[in-house]
């Protein structure tokens, strides 16, 4: 580990981890520890959490990176000040699970920063990397009930459209997983574009995107694939 001025802090933290064994429920549940910094001011402890999350290539540590995180996202100066420190943690994602946790994270910050978040999820969404790829589209809406301001349709569609062709599995679940939501943010808008759309829509994605229609929706959008 690289030296730091929070070395004491660091340590304090991957000792309590060691002897943590058990599941994600028995990790959140430890996550709530009180440590010698948790006194200390918001960006003083993301700056911990940030410098774990870089130097620890573990799952659980940066698991615990995320639940600090998911503590603080009802005050939008938090949101606004872990945006530039958390938008480079996306650069060590190479599971889904970390992903997905941190759309959680990043889908409220584009609430109170629309503008440079979906800047970010643009770039992101042309990446190589198919996690970025996957981030790029499923923190548009995360699950949309968890949110109370969104972007437009247009926006979002983009950003999918632009993926639909994509050959990752990963990606391509996502894509199904922020069609499912953007149905039931704007479901005027949504269905008829699954119905242009509808053979470009990979087997994966559809699956996933038709979940919340009604029986009927559902299956005449079947029938429409299957002859179209």
């Amino acid at each position: 580990m690289k030296t730091s001025g929070y070395t004491v802090q660091l340590q304090e933290v991957l000792s309590h981890l060691r002897s943590v064994q058990g599941s994600v429920p028995l990790h959140r549940r430890e996550s709530r520890r009180v440590y010698s910094f948790s006194a200390l001011p918001f960006a003083e402890q993301l700056a911990i959490w940030d410098e774990l999350w870089h130097t620890e290539n573990n799952f659980w540590v940066k698991l615990h990176a995320f639940f600090f995180l998911e503590r603080h996202l009802k005050k939008d100066s938090e949101l606004r000040e872990m945006w530039p420190v958390i938008v480079r943690w996306q650069d060590q994602v190479d599971d889904w699970g970390l992903c997905d946790a941190l759309a959680k994270v990043y889908t409220k910050i584009l609430e109170v920063e629309a503008t440079t978040v979906y800047e970010q999820l643009k770039t992101w969404n042309i990446d190589q990397d198919l996690w970025k790829r996957r981030q790029s589209v499923v923190s548009l809406l995360y699950y949309s009930r968890t949110k109370k301001h969104f972007l437009t349709f247009s926006q979002i569609e983009q950003l999918i459209s632009l993926l639909l062709a994509d050959k990752a599995y990963y990606v391509q679940k996502g894509v199904g997983w922020s069609l499912r939501e953007l149905y039931t943010v704007y479901p005027g808008e949504t269905l008829p574009w699954l119905k242009v759309h509808i053979k470009l829509i990979s087997s994966i994605a559809f699956t996933i995107a038709i979940e919340k229609t009604d029986a009927v929706t559902r299956g005449e959008l079947k029938v429409l694939r299957k002859t179209s």
